[in-house]
């Protein structure tokens, strides 16, 4: 489907993906170029972000020859319930608000959009409403003191649940969840593994050491929020 015609060939890397690269780059700039031709671009909240990680149909062999990794440091890519499934990109350009070249290292999550915009919009959400939704408001205009959320829920392909809180990362179960190995299926592959995987995403971003064996209080915590979480149907209290 995409790229279109006017773009097939366009990255002069004799890549799909790297020619719809391009054509996104070119529409995020007719997009800009639209709002300041219209006079309000300075009071525009403007994001360029991504569902999830990047998909295996983009072909990483052949990336990878043209010096590309779409998941970067990041383990798994699209469908797993590892990094690379999930971080994306999230670039904000508000100028009347957000000052430039600013950076926030708090977890937020694509569900958060909607609080954020009917805080922005002042509108308060209804109770059966946003049920995973935090404004992230304060951290794009900077004036958070505090993590804007408990914590971060993920949720691979297959179903598998993980959760995030501040550097530490809880996987509940022994694979991916997903399309990279080990696979769900392929079960002599981990049936020797602990069944939680644990993570301490900030000395180790790319998921290659599982401590849970060495955090079981750690595990315990997040295991039962993250269980709370599953019971209660959302992981926002009702009263806002």
């Amino acid at each position: 489907v995409l790229p279109t015609p006017d773009f097939k060939g366009k990255s002069g890397l004799d890549s799909a993906y790297a020619d719809f690269v391009t054509m996104t780059d070119d529409t995020v700039k007719q997009v800009l170029d639209a709002l300041k031709e219209a006079g309000v671009d300075e009071n525009t909240l403007f994001i360029f972000t991504s569902d999830n990680g990047c998909s295996p149909e983009a072909d990483f062999a052949e990336l990878e020859k043209q010096g590309h990794d779409p998941s970067s440091i990041y383990r798994g890519h699209k469908a797993d319930i590892f990094e690379g499934g999930h971080r994306v990109p999230f670039i904000v350009r508000w100028p009347a608000r957000v000052k430039a070249g600013t950076s926030c290292d708090d977890p937020t999550c694509l569900t958060d959009l909607l609080a954020t915009m009917a805080e922005i919009l002042g509108q308060k959400l209804p109770a059966d409403a946003g049920e995973d939704s935090v404004s992230m408001l304060p951290n794009l205009v900077g004036e958070s003191k505090q993590p804007v959320r408990e914590a971060i829920v993920h949720h691979s392909i297959n179903g598998t649940f993980a959760i995030r809180q501040g550097k530490w990362k809880l996987i509940d179960a022994p694979h991916s969840g997903g399309w990279s190995r080990p696979k769900p299926a392929q079960k002599a592959l981990y049936k020797d593994l602990p069944k939680i995987q644990l993570y301490d995403l900030k000395k180790d971003p790319a998921e290659s050491r599982n401590v849970s064996v060495e955090n079981p209080s750690i595990v315990k915590k997040l295991k039962t929020l993250l269980e709370k979480y599953r019971e209660d149907g959302r992981s926002v209290s009702v009263a806002r």
